[in-house]
């Protein structure tokens, strides 16, 4: 589990442009980021002088050093270092020296249709560079960009253009044999604050028509000690569907640091398992 190009750092607009050309842009702009031994991903560069944006589950394992391994379209290999994280969004920006980079030419979501043609580049399985092209299958109230395309790990934190190779998602994770990506709109929102968000759970969660789907379960959190999986849906507490991430924080600040009883949905299955999670006393505070 776990996304051209036209600005002027990327070489104006690609309208008409053959396919490969927008293909060959859209790698220039996307990166492998390493961020510990076993984990990492991909990442989009941003703008030129070296700010990049990823996933928030990318560069997880690096959160306490705050740096990680950037590499280059051309093997260059630099240091980065962390900025800004926003589990709730799963969004990350990292920043390395470096100037006139190629950046991504940021297309505006809004105006995605159903069964527009996407291209998502990344790096997975250790395939750097790789594209893939599938079809819009839909949208979450503008919170997901939802596509039948194929992705695999190392996907994550990669780009998703329309046909004009402009960048409209970073791709972030499969669920039901679809590719879920954040749409550039909510990524320049983003960019545009610096807070940090937190889940008590240990969950970055976001939701989808089928209830809460989990991002990523975080080390050592109540969610990984219940053995939460990342794909998981939630889908009630105690038997009561969840409508909103609201009623999730409203159920975590009943357990009063006690236990929590979920039920929730795995992979291609309809059934839906119970678990009870040992809430600590301090992670009631943050929803």
């Amino acid at each position: 589990m776990c996304a051209s190009e036209s600005g002027p750092a990327a070489g104006g607009n690609n309208v008409g442009a053959p396919f490969g050309d927008i293909v060959e842009k859209l790698r220039r702009v996307t990166v492998q980021i390493t961020a510990h031994r076993h984990g990492g991903g991909s990442g989009v560069i941003w703008s030129p002088d070296g700010n990049i944006v990823t996933n928030a589950h990318v560069v997880e394992g690096a959160r306490r050093s705050g740096a990680v391994d950037v590499e280059l379209w051309d093997g260059r290999r630099l240091p980065g270092n962390i900025v800004r994280t926003d589990r709730r969004r799963d969004l990350a920006m990292v920043r390395i020296e470096a100037d006139g980079l190629p950046a991504g030419a940021v297309g505006d979501s809004n105006t995605l249709r159903a069964g527009e043609l996407v291209i998502a580049v990344g790096n997975p399985l250790g395939f750097i560079g790789a594209a893939s092209t599938g079809m819009v299958h839909g949208f979450d109230n503008r919170a997901w960009i939802v596509s039948q395309l194929r992705l695999a790990p190392g996907n994550s934190g990669g780009p998703l253009a329309n046909a004009r190779g402009e960048v409209i998602g970073i791709n972030t994770m499969i669920a039901g044999g679809l590719a879920y990506a954040i749409p550039s709109q909510i990524v320049n929102r983003f960019l545009e604050t610096s807070r940090e968000e937190h889940d008590g759970l240990g969950v970055v969660i976001r939701p989808i028509p089928a209830g809460l789907i989990v991002l990523e379960v975080i080390p050592h959190s109540a969610a990984a000690r219940a053995s939460l999986l990342q794909g998981d849906i939630l889908v009630a507490t105690g038997g009561k569907p969840f409508q909103s991430v609201q009623d999730l924080a409203i159920a975590i600040q009943a357990s009063r640091g006690g236990l929590l009883e979920l039920q929730f949905r795995r992979g291609a299955s309809a059934n839906v398992r119970t678990v009870v999670v040992q809430m600590a006393a301090q992670a009631v505070q943050a929803a």
